[in-house]
């Protein structure tokens, strides 16, 4: 009677459902199929024999790979340049969108749903790879490393998001602002910007990730070898056969999986340091006063 009446003062959030037990299953097998490749990817790369079949550990353990992909000068200016635009594509991508989402929540402002919906269309149909061609080099953005920053740099998905976002803040914060004498701008920076730190640092993120992972915009727009960026040297090596002289006795199946991990190593550091603002961007417009 006594273990009778213990579980049934059980709460019903307390009891494990069916539902959650298949749950639990689900995401165990999703998370199995995303970290199973990852960490074939890193033995590999640390494994000193070219191995192809899938260990648990490295047989000979090695950190030649990553030193020849360090000592290799050929490497560094490509790198140097996806810093250099994955920093300044995604500055110009938080500015335009942060700003364009600011400027559609102004319920003042006329034609606010008319530019709303102008840009949402342009998320549907586009002009064609041939017209944006001829634009860039119009601009003067063929064969220049700048190309990934202003391509990158508007990104109408990511606006809607921020709008979103902003209009979830409650509408008394602004008024009040607005009794109190503040400017629009003073309000952008004093309240909306504070308020926002987790849809920035996920919407930052979006941006850091695509304009570091391009690779078809360097194969397309730039010919120069000094303007390409790390992914397209990467592919290179490993696809075109284009890899460095060394004096490390490394085969060649470790000296590719050690170049794919040094590519997803920056944001395997920087996701750590960001992870608690994105799981809070995930419901970015979710909630609104």
């Amino acid at each position: 009677m006594a273990k009778e009446k213990e579980i049934k003062s059980k709460k019903p959030s307390e009891r494990t459902s069916l539902f959650d037990i298949v749950n639990y299953i689900v995401f165990i097998l999703i998370g199995l199929i995303i970290l199973v490749p990852i960490w074939k990817v890193v033995v590999d790369s640390l494994n000193k024999v070219g191995v192809y079949q899938f260990q648990l550990w490295p047989s000979q353990f090695t950190f030649d790979g990553y030193r020849t992909i360090i000592e290799t000068s050929a490497l560094y200016r490509p790198f140097i340049n996806s810093i250099i635009t994955t920093l300044l594509g995604t500055l110009l991508g938080l500015v335009l969108s942060t700003l364009g989402g600011y400027v559609l929540v102004q319920f003042e402002m006329p034609g606010r749903e008319f530019f709303a919906y102008f840009l949402m269309f342009t998320m549907i149909f586009s002009g064609g790879m041939i017209p944006e061609y001829l634009v860039m080099k119009q601009l003067g953005l063929v064969n220049s490393m700048w190309i990934l920053v202003v391509k990158h740099g508007m990104n109408v998905y990511n606006l809607v998001l921020m709008r979103n976002f902003f209009e979830g803040i409650p509408a008394s914060l602004f008024e009040a602002a607005r009794i109190d004498g503040c400017s629009p701008m003073r309000i952008f920076f004093t309240i909306v910007l504070p308020l926002s730190k987790a849809a920035l640092a996920s919407i930052g993120l979006m941006f850091s990730v695509a304009v570091w992972n391009d690779y078809s915009t360097v194969k397309i727009y730039i010919t120069d070898p000094n303007q390409v960026n790390f992914q397209y040297k990467l592919r290179n090596m490993i696809m075109d056969g284009d890899t460095p002289t060394t004096s490390y006795e490394v085969s060649q199946n470790t000296l590719f999986n050690a170049g794919i991990i040094s590519a997803i190593l920056p944001f395997m550091i920087l996701y750590p340091f960001l992870q608690k603002y994105f799981v809070k961007g995930v419901n970015i417009g979710a909630v609104k006063e």
